[in-house]
């Protein structure tokens, strides 16, 4: 054997060596740390098919670094207390529900609260600004996705103009959603002294989690007293008057009273998370009034957290319902436990309605969604498709009396991965505000899906298979 075949077997063993010890490595992680089996085998097989670049994969995209607690800033978790004891339950089927979520999320429901439904930024964008310029105290503002065009320069002054004015303001911008390699909104706020930040952005990927994880959240906190939250992004593709090339509807809601308290924490707690800085003062916390008929309460979801929150809480809420369930979402590509959960509710005489749009601005989860939807519509759930525009609301209904409105698309991504902010509100009449502002358009059928021809099928079948990852 010559110097160089002895130099390259060397080579050739330290290099199978090395992928020995790194999807060794990687197969050991996610059986301690990955729940969800099909994820875990998943990860295991890429690592040791895919040598050295499997393991670099799971190192980017596998490994949840967010080893943060949600910890509430002013008071301990509260325990549900009213509407829990066993005389209740019986005579509200709900009763269940509200026990359910507060031991969940260990935040009570408060009553006192007003909520106002506005469609996309013709409605929304005015009134938010219309608030920040009233804002005496504190300003929080937190945005997946926050543009630097037409509708986000509005935002832009409006928001150092309270900052000059002595308001104290913070933005928070998801590092991957608001511009990974440029966010011209950062850039513009922070040079014009508003306090902003990028929620986990790092340009060296091993310092953050870099695909996986995103602040998912809209959430506009105003003196403590009002808020904003919904499924609206800033951007002018969301202003219907602006005519942009591909216009997004979408439905966001204004609400005041005690539940402001617990939004305003959601934010302080990310702002912490992200800059170090507590946000404790009666700037950003006066004492709450009640000035409503609405109960409500916040529920978050993200991977700090022990359980899936918001998956949880609409696994929860299909169990309570005994008339009706109504889903708006504009990407449905729910955890099994929910498709099956709905098709069962269905199978038990409930009516279930699923209002997605026709074609969503990502063709993958448009095609990997057919696949199961085909068991829910065998089931009697009805399938309604929204024809164009693009409409990106995410709204549940249970029994025409209870809602949850907020950030969360019925997708893996937004359950498991996403930090995310719903607000659940039992009140009947908004419920069917709600019912009232969806209307179905055409339904999916049994025989449309049937039709598919033999290669759209398995090209369905093959996105379904990036579920985990979408």
């Amino acid at each position: 054997m010559t110097l160089d075949d002895g130099l390259a077997a060397l080579v050739g063993t330290a290099a199978v060596a090395a992928h020995i010890a790194i999807a060794g490595s990687v197969t050991v992680h996610a059986l301690l740390y990955k729940r969800n089996v099909g994820a875990a085998v998943s990860w295991i097989g890429i690592a040791w098919l895919s040598p050295f670049l499997g393991g670099l994969l799971y190192a980017i995209m596998g490994v949840n670094r967010v080893k943060r607690r949600a910890q509430r800033l002013r008071r301990d978790r509260l325990p549900p207390t009213a509407g829990s004891s066993a005389a209740a339950m019986a005579v509200d089927p709900l009763s269940p529900l509200e026990f359910a979520v507060g031991r969940l999320t260990g935040l009570p429901s408060v009553p006192g609260n007003t909520i106002e439904m506005l469609r996309s930024g013709d409605e929304a964008y005015p009134r938010m600004l219309q608030e920040i310029a009233r804002a005496q105290r504190s300003i929080g503002l937190c945005s997946y996705i926050f543009r630097a065009d037409e509708a986000g320069e509005q935002f832009h002054q409006a928001l150092i103009e309270a900052r000059q004015r002595g308001v104290e303001v913070r933005v928070l911008i998801d590092g991957v959603g608001g511009g990974y390699f440029w966010s011209g909104t950062y850039q513009h706020l922070k040079k014009a002294g508003v306090p902003v930040a990028r929620f986990l952005h790092s340009y060296f990927p091993w310092q953050m989690p870099f695909v996986n994880l995103r602040n998912h959240r809209k959430v506009l906190v105003i003196d403590g007293c009002v808020a904003f939250t919904g499924g609206l992004n800033i951007g002018a593709e969301n202003v219907e008057a602006g005519k942009p090339l591909h216009l997004v509807r979408d439905t966001h809601f204004r609400i005041e009273g005690p539940v402001v308290e617990q939004l305003t924490d959601t934010f302080a707690d990310d702002w912490l998370f992200t800059t170090g800085e507590q946000l404790v003062s009666k700037a950003w916390f006066p004492k709450p009034e009640a000035i409503g008929g609405v109960t409500a309460r916040v529920v978050n979801s993200g991977p700090d957290e022990d359980m899936e929150q918001i998956e949880f809480v609409a696994l929860h809420a299909i169990s309570c319902a005994r008339r009706s369930i109504r889903v708006v979402t504009p990407y449905f590509l729910p955890p099994e436990p929910l498709t099956m959960a709905l098709g069962l509710a269905a199978m038990r005489g409930i009516e279930v309605d699923i209002l997605l749009p026709e074609n969503s601005n990502h063709a993958i989860l448009d095609w990997a969604r057919r696949v199961p939807l085909r068991p829910l519509v065998e089931a009697g759930c009805r399938v309604w498709l929204l024809p164009a525009p693009f409409d990106h609301s995410k709204l549940m209904t249970i029994d025409e009396s209870w809602s949850m409105i907020g950030s969360a698309n019925w997708d893996t991504r937004s359950f498991r991965l996403n930090f995310e902010l719903n607000v659940e509100l039992h009140d009947a009449a908004f419920a069917r505000r709600i019912i009232e502002a969806t209307v179905p358009q055409r339904q999916l059928t049994i025989d449309e899906i049937d039709g598919d021809r033999l290669f759209i099928r398995l090209r369905n079948s093959a996105a379904r298979l990036l579920q985990p990852y979408l």
